[in-house]
């Protein structure tokens, strides 16, 4: 008889049960009861009423999805005004809407990383080793030669970036998805300029939190509008809706529209996204408080879970990051919060890339101070032994 094609896949669920790594999906209810330091919703916008509005509104005039490819049918003038007011408030010449962060990441990499011109050699990519797995996943499409370089390391950078002598990208996160800490940007730039690189920031998780009225990492660091550094946004974190976005000089944009695939082949982003985004927008224009309040929020949460003696991250956002003895310690501590009325992340590997299992906290500018002392003790009582 032929041989079950697939069941290596048996054997490997086994040995992913044996470990306590085996993932499941928990649907949520539309009105959950739970506190929730799971999800990314950041500035607490994913519900606002301008925001659902604006998102039915549009699915109302627009229609449910974009039909096509961007550059088909899927581009609308709500996609056009979306890229204006992002590129404006981040503080770039231009932006290009993808229907998800990780598309655009991927995007980013993978067309501004191909081969040299005759004599000038192939692009370098140098990767933190921090970086998320869309960046990584962005490198290894790419097909380039790829460095990956220690955790936050300028230092490293610059003699990865010497020994290489031609054209390089680097990559990095803004703020890493797993500790919350925050790149060294400034002198991640200088070194890229002392060396003729490239500069490309996953702002995902800086976007509404940090820099002026929340304008992101970048722009914090003094880097946007750079001509030599491109940054790319989640839609699906602190605006509360879903896509993303590349920002960046005209040029590079106009370079993505006719070489990025995952823009190419992709079919656009679903107008209500692009008009719930809009309506983020304008509320954090209006509302530029909930950028330092989430921050508020996120140190709140660290001081009060260290201060019981847990060891956690300092967050540089809106990430508290907890440790967890062991991954079946930090299943078993989520599922405790969780039965406490406490939603919250649990990272373990292969998801972390130091091995250290964690429970991942986001903080939320939409939280009473009540909800934070509530949370905090529910994480400190419901904590495993060491």
């Amino acid at each position: 008889m032929p041989q079950d094609p697939f069941d290596w896949i048996d054997r490997h669920h086994e040995r992913r049960l044996a470990a306590g790594l085996v993932r499941t999906l928990r649907p949520r209810p539309a009105d959950s009861p739970l506190i929730d330091l799971a999800g990314n919703d950041y500035l607490g916008l994913t519900r606002h009423p301008e925001v659902t509005e604006a998102a039915a509104a549009a699915a109302r005039r627009w229609g449910a999805g974009a039909t096509g490819s961007r550059l088909v049918t899927g581009s609308t003038a709500l996609h056009a005004r979306l890229e204006e007011e992002l590129a404006a408030f981040c503080g770039f010449e231009a932006a290009l809407v993808f229907s998800s962060g990780y598309a655009a990441n991927l995007a980013a990499v993978t067309a501004l990383s191909g081969p040299g011109e005759p004599g000038e050699g192939d692009t370098l990519l140098v990767s933190d080793a921090g970086n998320h797995a869309s960046l990584i996943d962005g490198c290894r499409l790419a097909r380039a030669a790829t460095a990956v370089v220690p955790h936050a390391d300028p230092e490293y950078l610059a003699k990865t970036l010497r020994a290489h002598g031609g054209r390089a990208l680097a990559v990095t996160d803004s703020v890493f998805s797993v500790d919350g800490d925050a790149a060294p940007l400034g002198a991640l730039a200088a070194v890229c300029r002392e060396h003729g690189a490239a500069l490309l920031v996953d702002d995902a998780h800086g976007l509404g939190v940090l820099g002026d009225g929340g304008r992101g990492a970048v722009h914090a660091a003094g880097l946007a509008g750079a001509p030599d550094v491109v940054a790319t946004v989640t839609l699906s974190k602190s605006l509360g809706s879903q896509g993303g976005a590349v920002l960046g000089p005209a040029r590079v944009i106009r370079h993505l529209v006719s070489n990025a695939r995952t823009f190419i082949f992709d079919t656009g982003l679903a107008p209500a996204a692009v008009g719930a985004a809009l309506a983020s927008l304008a509320v954090l224009r209006r509302e530029p408080q909930r950028a330092a309040r989430a921050r508020h929020v996120a140190t709140e949460l660290y001081g009060r879970v260290t201060a019981a003696g847990l060891t956690a991250a300092r967050p540089d956002a809106a990430v508290v990051s907890v440790r967890a003895p062991s991954p079946e310690a930090a299943v078993r501590w989520a599922a405790d919060c969780r039965a406490e009325g406490l939603a919250v992340g649990c990272f373990r590997p292969p998801s972390v890339p130091d091995g250290i299992s964690r429970l991942r906290l986001t903080a939320r500018a939409d939280l009473s101070d009540r909800q934070v002392a509530e949370a905090a003790g529910t994480v400190v009582r419901t904590a495993p032994a060491a």
